[in-house]
């Protein structure tokens, strides 16, 4: 079956190598892929977002069925586009996406159906919220609502930090549009979860689950960033901790999509926080998370393209997903002064003897045929062994065979997880 992935980073590499490994899968298209990608699929210069561009080649090249999996095309349409072209498709339409594309409609509706999540109140106005900061407790988180590259968080320990954060928002844009409307909410403390989810409209399926390193430096300091590292699973969700999500979470998410007309099709990520007072929603994510898919594709023993078929047919409830009792751990190699000022164009090398996943976020492949670096998080080095702890040692082992100027990565991924471990 001839297929396309929309999207070109290191989530969509860890996709495409995945759905490569199906005998149903003869043909793979990248839109528009990246240097490492084209080893397995022919990359085609369409932006993620180009929706009528997308369309006219899946029509033109007799594409059978599509993978759409960044957040901006999903909110934008691009399933609903392929969808009426006759194209079938992973993912949701854009009424459903607008669970990760709107951070208040998703507070409402997780109000309105009983959902826990962090208190909160949303704003138009800039005067109004700033005048809420008078008198809130503090720290407070401050979210723009509507999608910022991962980035429009910001946990204020301040009241100055919040006023400021509302004003770069509302009135300097630097999050675009996304920032006319905001949400503040309280500040909640506990071990953060990862969860992404199979789901049809009519189950849920959760994969395994896994923990970020969302800041740049170790001990989790400094700025945020798209993500510096993933393990799983994650040590903080155990099988309580879980079924109580399934009935808490999960499966009331689902059904209250389903009762707005919303019914949400796809990869559902579930970003968790366990509290004293029990597990809460933190974010949804209306696809696969990144770097998360680089330590949870790894797992997965069931055909990815049937479980994608299956869920675009409503019939996940008839299949038997599974996921190997192992654990992995994705290490992600930046270039230095990432997420801030970086250079690229530095050629990236391997050792012979690597024994790595290595899934490519950012990179570029020139005239002569070399992989140069062509991003701020440039790849994920990814291991996967019968613990942890040799998932973390074999990531950093091989870490020492990927080579490219500038090049830095924590050195602490997967220590709080370990940790968390040897306790119990």
């Amino acid at each position: 079956m001839r297929i396309m992935v929309v999207g070109g980073g290191g989530r969509e590499h860890a996709i495409i190598k995945k759905l490569s490994e199906s005998e149903k899968v003869t043909e793979i298209f990248a839109l528009p892929g990246n240097g490492a990608i084209a080893s397995l699929a022919t990359c085609v210069n369409i932006g993620a977002k180009d929706i009528e561009g997308i369309v006219k080649f899946a029509k033109e090249q007799n594409i059978e069925f599509a993978v759409v999996a960044p957040d901006d095309p999903l909110v934008l349409g691009a399933v609903d586009a392929l969808h009426e072209a006759g194209i079938p498709c992973f993912g949701p339409e854009s009424r459903a996406a607008i669970i990760e594309g709107s951070k208040i409609f998703s507070k409402d509706m997780m109000k309105e159906n009983g959902i826990p999540t962090a208190q909160y109140e949303s704003f138009d106005d800039m005067d109004k919220a700033l005048e809420y900061l008078q008198d809130c407790a503090i720290p407070v988180v401050i979210k723009a609502d509507g999608l910022a590259l991962g980035k429009g968080v910001v946990i204020a320990m301040t009241r100055d930090e919040a006023k400021a954060a509302v004003r770069e928002m509302m009135e300097d844009k630097v999050f675009g549009d996304s920032g006319s409307n905001i949400v503040i909410e309280e500040f909640l403390t506990g071990p953060e979860v990862s969860v992404l989810s199979f789901t049809d409209g009519k189950v849920v399926v959760p994969m395994v689950s896994s923990m970020d390193h969302k800041r740049i430096g170790d001990g989790d300091t400094g700025l945020n960033t798209g993500g510096m590292g993933t393990v799983a699973p994650n040590p903080y969700y155990t099988e309580e901790i879980a079924d109580r999500c399934m009935k808490e979470i999960f499966l009331p998410t689902m059904e209250a999509m389903n009762k707005m007309g919303r019914t949400f099709k796809g990869c559902l990520y579930f970003g968790l926080m366990i509290t004293e007072n029990g597990p809460k929603v933190i974010e949804y994510n209306c696809r696969f998370g990144d770097p998360e898919t680089q330590v949870v594709l790894p797992l997965l023993d069931t055909d990815l393209f049937e479980i994608m078929q299956a869920v675009e047919e409503e019939r996940l409830s008839e299949l038997d997903v599974k996921f190997r009792d192992e654990s992995a751990c994705c290490l992600v190699m930046a270039s230095d002064g990432y997420p801030k000022k970086y250079d690229t164009g530095f050629e990236i090398t391997y050792d012979d003897d690597l024994k790595a996943e290595i899934y490519v976020a950012g990179a570029k492949l020139d005239s002569d045929g070399k992989l140069l670096t062509a991003g701020g998080r440039v790849l994920g080095v990814v291991c996967t062994a019968d613990t942890l702890k040799a998932a973390v040692d074999s990531s950093y082992r091989e870490a020492k065979k990927v080579h490219f100027d500038n090049a830095y990565y924590r050195s602490d991924i997967g220590a709080k997880a370990l940790k968390v471990l040897e306790e119990n």
